[in-house]
């Protein structure tokens, strides 16, 4: 059962959202919050394995209510799969700094939305397409690597985990790593779990930032691709 905590200051929006949820198998909503903060609150009432996150709500917004979320070792398993209506570089690009795990419009097929929360209930992190591209341009355009981001984190990296978050940042899915490096589906596997693991990632969408602000990976002709990470 895929427990979800729906965050959304719209009456009709989460009535939308809780009909569509719980009209299909394995899905359950185990609470609405109006705000940022009754979402984090409601979160570590409920430990949801995802939180369905509007970006503008009153007070505390989704993206300081999923930094908070994410910084909570009490909520170590949520993850946050942000809505919204505006698909502008600098919220995608908030939202995944903050921790969040997917990133969709509020327009998605009620299908992909779905898709979406069992993806992201998994471990894996989703990106909307359409703002796939626009998420990665935002991070090469960062002139230098971000001041929060220890780079020395990298230093723990073997030369082929180096390569294999290079990959990721670049929007390479794990059957693609596989066949640039030559390796199979599971020793990619292991690679992105060991990377996860030393570099303290919650996820995939982590990574990427990762890898874009340490400047592992930085704009050019064989960077990043518009394909979700």
């Amino acid at each position: 059962m895929i427990r979800v905590l729906l965050a959304d200051d719209q009456a009709l929006v989460r009535a939308g959202f809780r009909v569509l949820i719980e009209s299909e198998d394995g899905f359950e909503v185990v609470g609405e919050a109006v705000d940022g903060a009754e979402a984090v609150e409601l979160a570590r009432a409920h430990q949801p394995d995802v939180v369905l996150m509007d970006i503008r709500m009153p007070g505390v917004d989704g993206i300081e209510a999923t930094r908070r979320i994410a910084a909570d070792d009490r909520m170590a398993d949520t993850r946050v799969l942000v809505l919204t209506t505006f698909d502008r570089d600098e919220y995608v690009f908030q939202a995944l700094r903050a921790g969040a795990s997917g990133f969709l419009l509020k327009d998605t097929q009620p299908t992909d939305l779905l898709n979406a929360i069992r993806v992201v209930s998994a471990g894996e992190a989703l990106l909307a397409p359409r703002v796939t591209r626009a998420v990665i341009a935002q991070f090469a355009q960062q002139a230098e690597p971000a001041a929060a981001v220890d780079n020395t984190a990298l230093a723990f990296l073997t030369e082929r985990e180096r390569e294999v978050l290079t990959l990721i940042g670049r929007g390479l899915s794990n059957s693609e790593i596989g066949e640039t490096l030559f390796i199979g589906a599971a020793t990619t596997k292991t690679h992105v779990s060991r990377i996860l693991s030393k570099l303290g990632a919650r996820d995939r969408a982590q990574l990427v930032v990762t890898a874009y602000e340490t400047g592992l990976v930085t704009p050019g002709a064989d960077g990043a691709r518009s394909h979700q990470p």
